[in-house]
């Protein structure tokens, strides 16, 4: 799919003529699309890794919307910020030179393909990508024109059953008085809908779903969703072919760990940790490892669910294998040292890659925390946020001395379904008291991005009035250290 040619400059003839002629003939005539096409242009290495930058900080910003905007109008101002920053994309009827037209469309074209080739390597990573294309693709769907709407529509092929005016009345029965008169109506299997039949905004009828014009969106994202999900597969069939390029491979592979639900790297911030240092770390824990480690010291032992979400954790801070079985073995002081080693020293050793098929795991993410099998009667591994009582909850959230008012306000998030957004603004109070303690004329507030792993928690927590910067700074720095020793030459994309 990819390899190493001379960067060939485009040319687009006609380059005085009236914008919209110039750019329907051009390769990219409209600037919505459901990449069903394959760019066959060339892109140099750094437009390689500019184009990927880019879409992949749209994709972070609509992940960060969904989680923090106050109501859909406040998400839409999110994402076009972001569109607007890092993908502009005009229409045709903009007074823009046509190269920069077709020059926007190039990036946004290409860049889906590289970040579709970088995110296949994993379900988790599929999953992530596939969800925030279909979004990305859903807002720029509801606010584009008429005539922008109707070509994506037209080069989408949806097999829509159009229901005439006359057979409403057949198919509907009294029925048809849920939709207004001059509606259009499509006839499509339900499955195709199954979010309208959710919010019960369709009619069924033996299987089939009639479909307002108004939601005809839904029907483009279920097939946006469905090709998108398919060719993922075949990337991931096709990307151990990459193993040849050198350069390349580590790009993509640097790109798909910047995303929030993949792994998270951690800054190192307690430096070297050991079995000793844990119990003054906890102080910056997030609330769901506080609260395992607070069972592990009061009960010494956890049960497997437990082990696996706090000893990943601990791996991800710095604690080595030593003082990982050091600090088990301490907190597990009710059974004998065989009763530890048969039962549970082999665990430990095989979640840092010492046994079984020696993978190395990483730390558990908040999505992984809140989406895993729910705590069940016994079991202390989970997320609060999610899986406490209300109660329970405000009375976690007082031990951090929160007053009453920032306790509500934390609750009323998590009750209201927005788990990582409740963690986010825990964290936010936190450093907040700790700033007010530190300083003379603290600020009036903090606001961070969502945290989407304990690890990350944890770091920006222990740098307490500095936190770390943003993943996204990081992993730049990091791709650009791995394209400065390559020879200028370009990725051609076919």
């Amino acid at each position: 799919m990819f390899n190493q040619r001379a960067v060939k400059k485009e040319g687009y003839p006609g380059e005085q003529t009236a914008v919209p002629e110039v750019v329907r003939r051009s390769r990219y005539p409209c600037r919505l699309s459901m990449y069903s096409d394959a760019p066959d242009v060339e892109v140099s290495i750094e437009e390689f890794e500019t184009f990927a930058l880019d879409r992949l900080q749209v994709l972070r910003a609509i992940e960060d919307a969904q989680l923090r905007a106050k109501g859909e109008d406040d998400m839409r101002k999110r994402v076009s910020e972001a569109l607007e920053k890092h993908m502009p994309s005009h229409t045709n009827r903009s007074k823009l030179p046509p190269r920069q037209l077709v020059g926007e469309r190039r990036k946004d074209h290409v860049s889906h393909f590289i970040l579709r080739l970088a995110f296949s390597r994993t379900e988790e990573l599929r999953g992530w990508f596939l969800r925030y294309e279909c979004a990305l693709l859903k807002h720029r769907f509801q606010n584009a024109d008429l005539a922008e709407k109707q070509e994506l529509l037209s080069s989408a092929q949806l097999r829509l059953a159009h229901l005439s005016p006359a057979d409403r009345g057949a198919k509907l029965g009294s029925a048809s008085s849920f939709y207004a008169q001059q509606e259009q109506l499509f006839e499509v299997d339900f499955e195709r809908v199954l979010d309208l039949v959710g919010r019960s905004q369709v009619v069924l009828r033996a299987g089939r779903a009639f479909v307002p014009q108004s939601e005809v969106a839904t029907l483009l994202i279920h097939e946006f969703r469905h090709t998108l999900t398919q060719a993922l597969s075949v990337c991931a069939k096709a990307l151990p072919q990459m193993g040849e390029d050198e350069r390349l491979l580590p790009v993509l592979q640097n790109l798909s760990n910047q995303t929030a639900r993949s792994e998270y790297q951690s800054t190192g911030a307690a430096g070297a940790v050991t079995a000793e240092s844990v119990v003054g770390l906890s102080d910056s824990f997030p609330l769901c490892m506080q609260h395992l480690h607070s069972q592990l010291a009061r009960d010494h032992h956890l049960r497997h669910g437990g082990r696996m979400q706090l000893g990943l954790f601990l791996k991800g801070i710095g604690l080595g294998l030593q003082d990982a079985l050091v600090f088990w073995r301490r907190a597990f002081s009710a059974m004998t040292d065989d009763q530890f080693q048969k039962g549970y020293a082999y665990n430990i050793r095989h979640n840092y890659g010492m046994e079984g098929k020696r993978a190395d795991y990483t730390p558990y993410s908040c999505h992984r925390v809140i989406m895993s099998n729910p705590p069940g009667p016994g079991d202390h591994h989970g997320c609060p946020f999610r899986h406490f009582s209300s109660e329970r909850l405000r009375a976690a959230l007082h031990k951090d001395s929160l007053p009453d008012p920032e306790v509500r306000e934390v609750a009323d998030l998590a009750q209201a379904g927005h788990y990582q957004v409740a963690c986010t603004r825990h964290l936010e109070l936190r450093l907040l008291h700790r700033r007010q303690n530190n300083q003379p004329q603290p600020d009036a507030d903090i606001r961070l991005s969502a945290v989407t792993s304990p690890n990350q928690y944890f770091d920006l927590c222990l740098g307490c009035t500095k936190p770390a910067p943003p993943a996204a700074g990081a992993d730049t720095a990091s791709t650009a250290a791995i394209l400065s020793g390559a020879p200028k030459a370009a990725a051609a994309i076919h």
